[in-house]
């Protein structure tokens, strides 16, 4: 069995990074992608590796010859790569793909060695190597039936996302047999560069292939193995968080933050997430608008607080609509005076906002308070305002709803400003909230 590897890109997308050099020696990790793939085909005592090259070859053919690999290294150059596509350069070994068992490859490839194993050791003759769709990916996606059988193959443009949960993407590596090679994939490969041209991807000869009912080509499915492709600086970034080890991965992954859906199964447990929303009557609406939704531009902050008071039962002078609660915090503590009580442990944006010398902090015994004990505290540390969060955060204390108003007469009295955040108020048993027309106008 040999590999073919096709590296005749320029690799454009990655900007500087492939000013001077092929695509393929991009590093990540501080490893040159070729190096890693080499160095895995290395390993699984192939007759043969065949390089497709092209842009900046002589300095790749140099560095790759420069690596002292057992296993031989033949070059074929595509002295057109910037004028063709890899439909070309796959014409262009097509004589050779016909002469062995092969491992096709894409150079712009990172996988986890067990990826090879998977394929060369599994018996079926020609295979083409998918994993799930995920929203992340890009490119050619099949469609498979219950034997694996390709039943379908998109290009970007046939993609419909209406039918994402039927796709699983091509992850650009490839077993042909000699006999699959010689029989339907060459001569379809020739006859559509004779009539479309080069300028083409050789997934649409595939394409072709797996509309022949007795096409030898089946899909192998990949579960939990790592792979990517990086065409781009942000697939790099990725790329190397998910190919490193230790603190390293964990610091790569903490950086992204929200990012986090572009990890294939990893779960996120940030306590913003919320597992329960949106319901799917409520997807099912946005999807239903969707068209409204883009065009048009959102209703402003007068409509946005007549539908808030609405749903509160309030009037809407007493709603402000904010572009999440850290612009309301901010512009509060900008415009309040003096010293502000509040707790610590507890949600830090509202100290974060203050000098230190206007904090007046509570550390409470055990994470645990209660309203006498603040009372007695703020009794002793004289405030301007009190901050009380409740349910607080990340400690889950919980003053119940009449003793917070014991809290706002308190306060009342003093003519010290309360500011109550309910936040997190849906995780509590009990149905409390402030929002009330009379306890608003009484406090």
């Amino acid at each position: 069995m040999q590999a073919i590897i096709l590296a005749a890109g320029m690799g454009k997308r990655l900007k500087q990074l492939t000013k001077h050099a092929t695509k393929c020696m991009v590093e990540v990790n501080g490893v040159p992608m070729i190096d890693r793939m080499l160095y895995q085909l290395e390993k699984k005592d192939f007759t043969r590796i065949i390089m497709v090259v092209g842009f900046e070859a002589e300095k790749l053919k140099k560095y790759v010859t420069g690596l002292g690999l057992k296993t031989p290294i033949q070059f074929v150059t595509n002295d057109i790569y910037n004028k063709t596509n890899n439909i070309y350069s796959l014409y262009l070994a097509s004589e050779m793909l016909q002469e062995e068992d092969t491992i096709l490859l894409e150079s712009d490839l990172i996988f986890e060695e067990s990826i090879l194993d998977k394929l060369i050791d599994n018996p079926y003759p020609s295979l083409a190597l998918v994993a799930k769709f995920e929203s992340w990916m890009d490119g050619t996606v099949v469609t498979l039936n219950e034997d694996d059988k390709i039943t379908g193959m998109y290009s970007k443009k046939e993609f419909k996302f209406n039918e994402i949960s039927k796709y699983y993407k091509t992850v650009n590596i490839y077993k042909f047999s000699k006999k699959f090679s010689k029989e339907q994939y060459i001569p379809f490969l020739k006859a559509y560069c004779a009539v479309l041209g080069n300028n083409e991807y050789y997934e649409q000869v595939l394409k072709i292939v797996t509309m022949i009912e007795k096409t030898e080509l089946k899909a192998l499915r990949l579960e939990h193995e790592k792979w990517y492709e990086i065409d781009d600086v942000q697939d790099l970034d990725i790329a190397e968080s998910i190919f490193s080890e230790g603190k390293e991965k964990l610091s790569r992954i903490q950086k992204r933050y929200g990012g986090y859906w572009r990890y294939p199964e990893l779960v996120d447990f940030c306590y913003l997430v919320n597992p329960f929303y949106p319901n799917q009557k409520m997807l099912d609406e946005i999807g239903a608008n969707m068209k409204e939704l883009i065009s048009n531009y959102p209703s402003g902050q007068g409509v946005n607080s007549l539908l808030a008071a609405k749903y509160f039962g309030l009037s809407r002078q007493k709603i402000c609509i904010g572009n999440g609660a850290a612009e309301i915090i901010k512009s509060l503590m900008e415009k309040i005076e003096g010293k502000v009580g509040m707790m610590y442990p507890s949600f830090q944006e509202y100290g974060n906002r203050l000098a230190e010398e206007r904090r007046v902090i509570y550390y409470p015994l055990d994470y645990q308070y209660g309203v006498k004990d603040l009372i007695d505290y703020f009794e002793k540390n004289a405030v301007d305002n009190v901050v009380l969060i409740n349910p607080d955060n990340p400690s889950g204390n919980y003053i119940s709803y009449n003793d917070v108003l014991e809290l706002c007469e308190w306060c009342l009295e003093r003519n010290i400003k309360l500011f109550v955040d309910e936040s997190f108020a849906d995780f509590s048993e009990e149905e409390m909230t402030l929002l009330n027309e009379e306890v608003l106008e009484q406090y």
